[in-house]
């Protein structure tokens, strides 16, 4: 099974998600683009992850201003390509951590993040964080999702808890609800792991 998993937007909880996601089914961890190399995802998750069996592949492209990737590859005078994407090697199952949310520009040909889930031919995982405005922006990027004909795993449901919120998306999306994060002041192993017993795959 391979799952990428993306947001409504930044800072949502992806690599959380990922985290959890990759101790659930002990699976390994890509990250194929990301921007900025102070806090790089892949170690994030690798410190959070408790099972041994999970490999953490390098990026396929590393970019050292923490931007958007078409603005952070021009910067590094790096030409990025939808078609030059390639899976890592594995018969594991692999969770594929997206950059930013769905329309962010890979480049200036009209490659957008979510291009890389076609690609790839993964169901994805969507991460909403509660905050007001989430409604409308979860909709529209389930709209936008459900307009390229992509297979949507499910929603994750990250942040304060708000059941008003959460029932109008399940209800008017027809999706189902993965996974609820609570707020937490930071995360551990051991709250990885609690979480990824929850899990509902």
């Amino acid at each position: 099974m391979n799952l990428f998993v993306t947001a409504i937007g930044t800072d949502c909880g992806k690599t959380i998600t990922s985290a959890i996601l990759c101790e659930a089914l002990q699976a390994d961890y890509w990250k194929p683009i990301q921007s900025g190399t102070v806090e790089i995802d892949r170690k994030t998750v690798q410190n959070l992850i408790s099972n041994a069996r999970t490999i953490f592949h390098p990026e396929q492209y590393l970019l050292q201003t923490p931007v958007s990737p078409h603005a952070a590859a021009e910067i590094d005078l790096v030409n990025v390509e939808l078609n030059d994407f390639q899976l890592p090697s594995t018969k594991n199952h692999l969770i594929i951590e997206g950059a930013g949310g769905i329309l962010v520009p890979l480049n200036y040909n009209g490659d957008f993040v979510i291009d890389l889930a076609a690609r790839f031919e993964t169901e994805i995982v969507l991460v909403s964080n509660n905050y007001l405005g989430s409604i409308n922006h979860t909709l529209l990027t389930i709209e936008a999702l459900k307009k390229r004909n992509l297979p949507i795993k499910g929603i994750i449901f990250n942040g304060e808890p708000n059941e008003a919120t959460e029932k109008v998306i399940l209800l008017h999306s027809g999706l189902g609800c993965l996974l609820r994060i609570g707020k937490e002041a930071f995360f551990t192993k051991e709250l990885v792991s609690h979480y990824a017993k929850l899990l509902n795959l």
